[in-house]
């Protein structure tokens, strides 16, 4: 997809610059000449409402943090007078806390376009696997996050999660006194997740940045799965598909303010509005509903270290994801077999999800047991399996050819 640049500098000014610092030229052959699959639907809109929503945490949080105070004796309190004190304090606040749920929406969304369509596969490869290291240091920073309003829920979710490491063999108590500061969670701890809630939000922009370069190398994948043949198959970047992201962008942020001013607190705990007390466990501890099925799977093995390496496991296996999956074909749309288990990971995925805020007991443990073992099952035996014994579907000669088909069009051969 890389080449000579097509951008023709108009005034004396942007020759001066482009001799200089070719950054108009870059911005031209990304973002508005940049050839782009002319079948490319809504799904593919997720990716600028993603930019858009790590612009609006950047902004937020930095806003935030000029009045949060990362102390265990007035985290709690600091948080409060954000809310009442500070002028449209409410409003950043909330928007922060929603805008963490609403970036995983999108970032989930995502990934499954990905795993329907094939995004992964070759040459994608390197571009999934940046994606995958954007999502980790995602959960990371919500994690840290979700600690640092320092209520019950906060404080307990640290001590449960950071505990984990503890069933590392050797090293695990160590780890884990490194990352409390001490002998247990307390004011080095939130110092600690401080930082790193600042800092890794802008280290996520840089691997976003790699990201998106990656993407202009290798060039979109599209729903027909299959490589533009022509100047026929494209249409320039600007105005067809910024057109299509403003518009979903626009829609995306319509329905996060409707949740920001009247349903500010519905993904959140009550416990968290109790200010922490080390003393007094909650009845039911559990994580922001974006990782509750890796928590779902964490509390479905019997063995601390099982369900660590498990839960870990879960995201790992889709690091490798482009060599599990033996087949040719990218899109679901040619693999009737994989698309039948491509739902059956989406229902067992927020399957989990509604598992991980259950009790861990009875039939919960059990039916976490089952779709945990799917989970892996689906990626490590049927994915290969399916590359070997599936019959896909024909494949168009175009992506032209692809659209006058879904159109109804028979497209003429020469």
């Amino acid at each position: 997809m890389s080449g000579h640049s097509t951008y023709v500098p108009g005034t004396a000014f942007e020759r001066w610059l482009e001799k200089r610092l070719p950054i108009i030229s870059l911005v031209h052959d990304s973002f508005v000449s940049f050839p782009t699959p002319k079948n490319l639907n809504y799904f593919w809109t997720f990716g600028a409402i993603l930019s858009a929503m790590l612009g609006w945490q950047i902004l937020t949080g930095m806003v935030l943090a000029m009045h949060y105070a990362a102390n265990d004796a007035v985290a709690f309190a600091s948080v409060e007078h954000i809310m009442r004190d500070v002028n449209y304090g409410w409003l950043l606040r909330y928007g922060h806390a929603n805008g963490a749920s609403f970036f995983f929406i999108a970032v989930y969304i995502h990934i499954f376009r990905g795993l329907y369509f094939g995004s992964y596969k070759e040459p994608r490869e390197v571009l999934w696997i940046l994606g995958m290291i954007i999502f980790l240091l995602m959960m990371a920073t919500g994690f840290m996050g979700y600690v640092l309003p320092w209520g019950q829920m906060s404080f307990w979710g640290a001590t449960v999660i950071t505990n984990l490491f503890s069933a590392i063999p050797l090293v695990g108590s160590s780890i884990v006194t490194w990352l409390w500061g001490g002998f247990s969670v307390g004011d080095p701890t939130l110092n600690r997740f401080f930082s790193l809630h600042y800092l890794l939000p802008f280290m996520i922009a840089g691997v976003v940045i790699l990201h998106v370069w990656a993407l202009h190398v290798v060039g979109q994948n599209n729903p027909a799965g299959i490589e533009p043949k022509s100047t026929e198959d494209t249409v320039p970047f600007t105005p067809y598909a910024t057109s299509k992201d403003v518009f979903a962008t626009v829609v995306f942020f319509v329905i996060f303010a409707w949740f920001i001013f009247y349903v500010p607190n519905y993904t959140g705990d009550p416990d968290n509005y109790i200010e922490a007390n080390p003393l007094a466990t909650p009845a039911h501890i559990e994580p922001e509903w974006y990782f509750l099925p890796f928590y779902a799977i964490l509390r479905s093995i019997p063995d601390k270290l099982g369900g660590v390496l498990c839960m870990f496991g879960a995201i790992a296996v889709l690091f490798v994801l482009p060599w599990l999956d033996t087949s040719k074909v990218r899109s679901a749309t040619y693999r009737p077999l994989y698309r039948q288990f491509f739902w059956i990971l989406v229902i067992v995925s927020v399957g989990l999800g509604w598992l991980g805020a259950q009790p861990p007991e009875g039939g919960y443990v059990i039916a976490s047991r089952l779709f945990t073992a799917y989970y892996f099952i689906h990626f490590l035996v049927i994915l290969p399996l399916l590359g070997l014994i599936e019959t896909p579907k024909p494949l168009p000669t175009s992506i032209s050819e692809a659209v006058l088909a879904k159109n109804g069009h028979q497209p003429a051969h020469t």
